[in-house]
């Protein structure tokens, strides 16, 4: 019973923290170009045709 008051507040800590990473990388637009790198990975780069 005592570890359950020890793992609770860090499971919370935890969860907490990641819902302020995602949170913070909505605001920054981490996610407002889904499909342009996957496009950029099939372009060909100008600098390796040389």
């Amino acid at each position: 019973m005592n570890i359950l008051l020890m793992l609770l507040p860090i499971a919370l800590f935890l969860g907490f923290a990641g819902l302020l990473a995602f949170v913070w990388s909505l605001r920054n637009g981490q996610f407002d170009d889904l499909d342009g790198a996957a496009w950029r990975v099939l372009e060909d780069d100008p600098a390796d045709r040389q």
